[in-house]
């Protein structure tokens, strides 16, 4: 294909602005997902062909500004600026216009090549919210196309937009800020050359005067004396304003963005209550809203439960013969053993992992991109609170529910290095989906719904009086909630299904092949008879204290890898997934607890070290195997008492 058939673009907005519905339509199957090099950052990148074009197209992390404050803000404009995209496409959200043209003013400064998505469009008519698009186009001197990225509406449209622009990168109008900015803007950009650095001159300029590290550093190195006109002008502003020189740029961004939201947007009088704030009306209320979010997560819970047990029944039946198949084909054999181990594993873990994953990725996927997560946010700050930290900490939590990983990693929304760290903390004590497999797939199952929603509960206990003692323990004051409400919308299948099969093929490409060597390698031990001798030597925690079977402590070291791999080992090892064969329900209970809340897997350890650094790491990862085992010791001894006096 010719290069000048090949067009590169990304998509830079702020959260909530429907950008992964825009790259979901664009990309469709041709997409893959990474991370940045050297960064725990997703990075989210696909191809679109049309009309003989190729067309690369990379999903920028979302942000709400171009500092570097954060890693994803660094990540996008070095991205930008480096890699010359031909074209970035800014992600507007249509019901908050104002709070996103802030961003796409510090997009105009950047000189690059630009088209606005207007986004979200027939939720603003809903909201009798009306936008004169082209006079936007014209104030900014930039296309602007009205879309609606989650029904695919004017999707066609900004692609065609952008092969216009294509090789042109003609100027953008330049928004002038008060007579004092433009006057230090200038002063500075007159000593900085054309291309003497990797950003435009006016955008260093701003940047110096909001006190920008990376550039004030980048700009020292080469050019110090710049930095001494800087602080002149800086100190000037301060003194004319009253406030910090970066204060005073951020003001007048925002008083632009301002002047042209009031421009080109009038509200409709006497609109009609939308069902959004009839929704929010219910799921925000002081009382409905706990109700409303009781019912929400209960019901979750009870779909995955539900249609996990009839799946994984189901897979029973069909895998019941395999071994005796297995048997008259191979023979016994040491080799033969060794074979059906990883067969078993493979087995154990579609049977036992899988019919729990499945629904309830689909089902978190469903209430992110509905919008509900932000309510259970707002809902949850106050308790929040009394933990030290804040409710965007909420969604976490959620994350968490799904994976430990992704759960760590989103504390960075947290606003201070305080609360990240508390939040990352709980987040490992939150049940991921691999725990869920042993919570439903063994107490859920053989135990009752009861007993392992009883878990959830009590997990969530646990959760608020850790965080309390933290909070307690790492001074100081969580700040107050400010987050984005997103509205509600209709789940987009497409895009619910797209993140579901994200999730299984990370499930499936990297715990089946850690389940398939695990599994040969508990075979080979205890083929080779070091079984009983490394259980003889745990027993004292495993059979003494915790009453397991003595072959759960090797399981328990196996299972740092994946938490799954505890339920599919012993599966395998005992040769049956009928546990209430081999195990008492009290013994279900204790394993389900200190499954929960020892040692985080392998890849949340690594997030962590990565983080906090190596000694905070081995402290919490410490501090959880002991809190398991005692915790989990404590609950046994309980249960005995509990199932003797019934």
């Amino acid at each position: 294909m010719p290069e000048n058939n090949h067009i590169t673009i990304v998509l830079a907005g702020q959260g909530n602005a429907g950008k992964s519905s825009l790259f979901n339509n664009l990309t469709g199957l041709h997409q893959h997902i990474g991370n940045w090099a050297g960064k725990t950052i997703e990075k989210r990148e696909g191809t679109l062909f049309y009309k003989d074009y190729t067309i690369d197209v990379l999903d920028l992390p979302g942000i709400y500004s171009l500092t570097t404050y954060s890693v994803e803000e660094v990540i996008s404009r070095e991205y930008i600026t480096h890699h010359h995209p031909d074209c970035v496409i800014n992600v507007v959200d249509s019901t908050n216009l104002e709070r996103s043209l802030i961003f796409t003013l510090q997009l105009l400064e950047l000189e690059c090549p630009l088209v606005l998505a207007l986004n979200m469009r027939d939720l603003a008519k809903n909201r009798g919210i009306n936008i004169e698009y082209n006079k936007l186009q014209g104030l900014l001197n930039t296309p602007v196309i009205p879309t609606v990225a989650s029904r695919g509406y004017g999707i066609t449209d900004l692609i065609d937009e952008i092969l216009k622009i294509k090789g042109n990168r003609s100027s953008h109008a330049v928004h002038r800020y008060g007579k004092e900015i433009e006057d230090c803007i200038g002063q500075l950009t007159s000593l900085i050359q054309i291309n003497e650095f990797a950003y435009p001159a006016r955008w260093i300029a701003i940047k110096l005067l909001e006190k920008d590290k990376d550039i004030t550093k980048l700009v020292g190195d080469q050019k110090p004396e710049i930095l001494g006109k800087t602080k002149e002008l800086s100190d000037h502003l301060e003194e004319m304003h009253g406030h910090d020189s970066s204060l005073v740029i951020a003001d007048e961004r925002s008083h632009l963005a301002y002047q042209l939201t009031r421009e080109i947007e009038t509200i409709l009088p006497n609109r009609i209550t939308s069902l959004n704030d009839r929704l929010d009306a219910i799921t925000m209320d002081r009382i409905s809203g706990y109700i409303v979010m009781v019912l929400i997560m209960g019901g979750m819970f009870f779909t995955v439960f539900t249609f996990g047990n009839w799946l994984s029944g189901l897979f029973d039946t069909m895998f019941a013969q395999f071994h005796d198949w297995w048997n008259n084909a191979v023979g016994v054999s040491s080799l033969a053993s060794l074979g059906w181990a990883a067969i078993e594993s493979v087995l154990a873990l579609v049977q036992i992992a899988f019919p729990y994953i499945l629904p309830f990725y689909i089902m978190l996927y469903v209430l992110e991109d509905w919008g509900y997560i932000a309510r259970i946010s707002f809902l949850m700050d106050h308790l929040m609170h009394k933990m030290g930290i804040h409710g965007k900490a909420c969604i976490s939590f959620i994350i968490g529910l799904g994976c430990n990983v992704p759960g760590c990693l989103s504390c960075r929304i947290m606003e201070s290095r305080r609360e990240r760290f508390i939040t990352a903390v709980l987040v490992t004590l939150v049940p991921c989906s691999a725990v869920s497999v042993i919570v439903f797939g063994l107490v859920g199952k053989y135990v009752g719904l009861l007993w392992a929603l009883g878990l959830y509960v009590f997990a969530m206990i646990l959760i608020f009086l850790v965080g309390r003692i933290s909070s307690k323990l790492l001074l100081g004051e969580p700040v107050e909630l400010i987050m984005p409400m997103p509205d509600y919308k209709a789940p987009q299948l497409k895009s619910v299904f797209s993140q579901t099969w994200d999730s299984l093929k990370e499930f499936i490409y990297i715990a089946a092949p850690v389940v398939i060597v695990s599994g040969i390698l508990i075979r080979a031990i205890d083929l080779a008879g070091w079984m009983s001798a490394i259980s003889s030597f745990l027993s004292p925690v495993t059979v003494n204290w915790l009453g397991l079977p003595a072959v759960t402590g090797i399981l328990l070291i196996f299972g740092i890898l994946r938490k799954e791999l505890i339920l599919v080992m012993l599966a395998a090892y005992l040769g049956t997934t009928h546990f209430a064969d081999v195990l008492s329900p009290q013994q279900m209970i204790t394993l389900a607890v200190v499954s929960m809340f020892y040692v985080p897997c392998v890849a949340t350890i690594s997030v962590l070290w990565n983080e906090y650094g190596w000694k905070k790491t081995l402290i919490v990862c410490a501090l959880e195997i002991f809190f398991a085992i005692a915790l989990a010791g404590l609950v046994k001894r309980l249960l005995d008492f509990f199932y003797s006096a019934g």
